[in-house]
């Protein structure tokens, strides 16, 4: 018996080994044997260094590589998570704590292969999950831009992750379960629109990073599972960008999200909390064609409804109230609306086109999570400040002014009005956010 017993052990500490072997060195790619590296004249390399640049916007490298006040790229930006809080690297050409002594292949092993220089597995906190997608000339490209970043000597910090998330050596099993290294693949039977916004999207973009639910384990559905996603530790949340009942892309004109993207604001919408940011930072400095691409890809991709699975929590938090109940709410909702919203969104909810975004049809109020529009009316925010819409009109922030029992009625309003529809909010809902971190 005590021998069967130890044999199943045995065996089972091999099964567990081999996968973890399996997750450390799966598909290890050096170089990409697609691309012969070549030596550049003077005006290729010039073009290469102008090309990573680019690329450096598109995929917001410095969004999370530049602690705020800091230097560029010098990493120390604290990124909050359930599992504890990442520090980002410095990535500057710093020798000692930057990338200074890579060399191209170690960059491409980091992208491709979610390792460090060292061998290190890195956590996906860092989106190797889609960066593995970027091509060979575009890592070379990206790679020799950050070799022109000023140095800057400043040590890494090491992430504060609670147990078992510290213990480095799980990522070889993650990376069994959820992670195979693949560069892009050109769908033939799409135009080369669509497959280069499908490029920016998976890959450089990393929009499902945001934009998709994540399991226990922090691993989403891969890099095309776009089915939105909380934010959880800062209280937002991404909403799907194929539930035609959240962001809804496919029934947008394609003018009104390619100006949403470049700009931040269309005639109906405008991006708020860290979607800001990332228009700020990174699609405003894309080309035309890169934004149509994108958009194009985005407005494409079939329609899924959000599981009801993924709506349980809300659905189960939702205040049920009769019709006269609600009818009161409606009175007091209108009045406060019209006390304190009316002036910039209309007495019909209209708004000001690319000024105040309408409330009516809005589908932002209207989802079954509320994070958004209760984050807003409590702190305010603005629309990033962008070449296109360089003076924002901002939201000024009426948590100081209204209660939370007063903020539930004029947000269940504006849930009901003018034809919207979904469930009222409660005043312990409007509490959960009053308190939340703004960033």
């Amino acid at each position: 018996m005590k021998r069967t017993f130890y044999l199943l052990i045995l065996l089972l500490s091999l099964v567990v080994a081999g996968v973890g072997a399996y997750g450390y060195f799966l598909s290890d790619q050096p170089t990409d044997p697609l691309v012969a590296q070549q030596a550049l004249t003077p005006a290729q390399a010039g073009e290469r260094l102008a090309h990573g640049a680019y690329l450096a916007r598109a995929g917001n490298c410095m969004g999370c590589h530049t602690a705020r006040g800091a230097e560029p790229y010098a990493g120390g930006r604290v990124i909050e998570s359930e599992f504890g809080n990442f520090i980002s690297p410095n990535i500057t050409a710093d020798v000692q704590y930057g990338i200074g002594g890579w060399s191209a292949d170690d960059f491409w092993s980091a992208l491709h292969n979610g390792k460090s220089k060292d061998g290190r597995l890195l956590y996906p906190a860092f989106p190797f999950a889609n960066y593995t997608q970027i091509t060979r000339n575009d890592s070379d490209a990206l790679f020799a831009y950050f070799r022109t970043i000023t140095a800057v000597t400043k040590q890494n910090q090491p992430h504060d992750l609670r147990f078992p998330y510290n213990q480095r050596a799980l990522l070889a099993f993650w990376r069994a379960l959820y992670f195979r290294p693949a560069v892009f693949q050109q769908e033939k039977q799409a135009s080369a629109e669509w497959n280069r916004g499908a490029y920016l999207v998976n890959g450089l973009a990393h929009c499902s990073a945001c934009h998709s639910s994540r399991n226990a384990l922090g691993a989403n559905g891969g890099s095309q599972d776009l089915s939105g996603g909380a934010l959880a530790m800062i209280n937002w949340y991404a909403p799907s960008l194929v539930d035609p009942h959240e962001a809804g892309l496919a029934q947008w004109q394609p003018a009104q999200l390619q100006a949403l993207l470049k700009t931040g604001i269309s005639q109906h919408a405008v991006v708020s909390g860290p979607m800001a940011e990332v228009v700020a930072g990174s699609l405003q400095y894309l080309s035309d064609t890169d934004i149509a691409a994108m958009s194009h890809y985005l407005q494409a991709l079939p329609q899924v409804k959000v599981a009801a699975s993924d709506m349980l929590d809300r659905a189960l938090q939702a205040p049920q109230v009769s019709e006269q109940q609600m009818q009161q709410i409606m009175q007091q909702g209108a009045r406060l609306y019209g006390t304190h919203c009316a002036d910039c969104h209309g007495k019909q909810g209209a708004g000001v086109a690319a000024v105040y975004p309408a409330l009516a049809g809005n589908r932002a109020v209207q989802m079954q999570n509320v994070a958004n529009p209760l984050r807003i009316i409590l702190a305010g925010g603005f629309a990033p400040a962008t070449e296109g819409n360089p003076r924002p009109y901002g939201m000024p922030p009426f948590g100081p002014v209204l209660s939370d029992a007063e903020v539930a009625l004029v947000l269940s309003y504006i849930r009901n009005a003018w034809g919207n529809q979904a469930s009222a909010i409660s005043s312990a809902e409007v509490n959960r956010y009053r308190t939340a971190p703004l960033n």
